[in-house]
């Protein structure tokens, strides 16, 4: 789930909003949806915005849909540091 997050920085819009995507696994694909997990989480999504995306990629997640693809070493990364942070 996203959660917003206050900046406080000068040049930042008091009470501005950061959104979250979570990089995820494709698993299957059914037309314009996929089944991705990270971790334990499974979801299904919309890929219509990544029309080259295949199983096995990684994926930026937001909201339901894919936004971008990753390269799989950057994925990794990102996911272990977010297992750092729980």
């Amino acid at each position: 789930m996203a959660r917003g997050i206050s900046l406080n920085a000068p040049s930042a819009q008091v009470g501005a909003q950061m959104c979250l995507g979570i990089p995820m696994k494709v698993i299957k694909i059914n037309d314009d949806f996929a089944q991705v997990e990270s971790g334990r989480l499974l979801r299904t999504i919309n890929i219509q915005m990544l029309p080259n995306v295949k199983t096995g990629d990684y994926v930026i997640v937001h909201a339901g849909f894919a936004i971008e693809k990753l390269d799989p070493k950057r994925a990794k990364e990102t996911l272990r540091l977010l297992d750092e942070i729980r």
